[in-house]
């Protein structure tokens, strides 16, 4: 029986610049680092947060054929895939902080029947949700 969900792959065009912007510019925590023969293996999370762990991870080999990899590549750097939500007590606030460190917003803080949301890219072209929930139990669907 699975118990719970403890990792979640992002595509990234470089990790090592992947690694600065996630650590440098979001505060996040390096979790994992090993290097093996094939590929090398990296995790981060918020500094809060040691239960679910972000694997940077470059497109290729073991994992893809270079057809796949570039067309991998290719939605990355388009902008054509989205990481998920970043939650935030204050995502105005953040917004802000973010912004002045370099990160590029597609969408800036607007209200929403959930809270306020902002839309993000990181290095390579992810796109993630930045968003303050107001009333949200994460045991409940949204109403």
């Amino acid at each position: 029986m699975i118990t719970r969900f403890s990792h979640s792959t992002i595509w990234v065009l470089d990790q090592a610049a992947a690694k600065e912007f996630y650590t440098k510019t979001l505060g996040f925590v390096v979790r994992d680092e090993v290097t093996t023969d094939f590929f090398s293996w990296l995790t981060v999370s918020p500094p809060d947060q040691a239960d679910i762990r972000l694997v940077l991870m470059e497109p290729g080999s073991p994992a893809h054929d270079p057809e796949t990899e570039a067309q991998i590549r290719s939605l990355i750097a388009k902008g054509a895939l989205g990481g998920g939500v970043f939650d935030t007590d204050d995502c105005r606030k953040t917004y802000e902080q973010l912004s002045a460190a370099g990160v590029v917003f597609t969408q800036e803080p607007a209200e929403r029947p959930y809270g306020v949301e902002a839309v993000f890219r990181d290095d390579s072209g992810n796109w993630f949700s930045l968003t303050e929930r107001r009333g949200w139990d994460p045991e409940k669907p949204f109403a």
